[in-house]
C-alpha cells in the first residue's frame, strides 16, 4: 500500500471512529460529561507530555555531555510530539493512542520495532557510504580558486 493511500485511509477512518465513539459515549454518560472528559484528557495529556518532554531533554543533554549520541532520546521526542498532537485532538480514540505513546516501555518498543522493520533509518548517509558525495550526490568534490572579473559596459 502506498504512503498516500495509508494517509488517506487514516484521515477518513479516524474521524469516523472518533464521531462514532463520541456519540456512543455521549449517549451513555451524557453530553456534558463527554465534553468534560475530552477537555480533561487534553489537559492531562498536555501536562504529561510537558513533564516527559523535559525528562527526555535532560537525558539528551546528559548524553551529549558524556559524548554519546542521543538517538533513542531524539526518537522519543518525536513520539512525544506525536502524543501531544493526538492528545490535543478531540476524541477518545486519538487520546488512547496518545496515552499509549506516553507509556515509556511501549514507546521504546514501538521505536525499536520501527527501527527493526526499516520504517526509521538509523545513521547518516556519510556513514553508509565509503566514498562520501557532496550534497545532491553530483560526483567528486573539486577544490579551486576563483576571482571575479567584472565586465565593463
Amino acid at each position: 500500500m502506498r504512503p498516500f493511500s495509508i494517509l488517506l485511509a487514516i484521515f477518513l477512518i479516524v474521524p469516523l471512529v472518533e464521531i462514532y465513539a463520541l456519540i456512543k459515549i455521549g449517549g451513555v454518560i451524557g453530553a456534558p460529561w463527554t465534553i468534560f472528559l475530552v477537555v480533561f484528557t487534553a489537559v492531562l495529556g498536555a501536562f504529561l507530555v510537558r513533564s516527559q518532554g523535559f525528562s527526555t531533554l535532560g537525558r539528551i543533554q546528559a548524553n551529549l555531555a558524556a559524548g554519546e549520541l542521543p538517538a533513542m532520546e531524539l526518537l522519543e521526542g518525536i513520539f512525544l510530539l506525536l502524543a501531544g498532537a493526538l492528545l490535543l485532538t478531540p476524541g477518545f480514540f486519538t487520546d488512547a493512542v496518545g496515552f499509549a505513546c506516553l507509556t515509556p516501555p511501549l514507546r521504546r518498543g514501538l521505536i525499536r520495532y520501527a527501527l527493526d522493520r526499516g520504517l526509521i533509518r538509523a545513521g547518516s548517509s556519510a556513514e553508509s557510504s565509503a566514498d562520501p558525495q557532496p550534497p545532491g550526490g553530483r560526483g567528486q568534490i573539486l577544490d579551486g580558486d576563483y576571482r571575479r572579473v567584472d565586465k565593463e559596459p
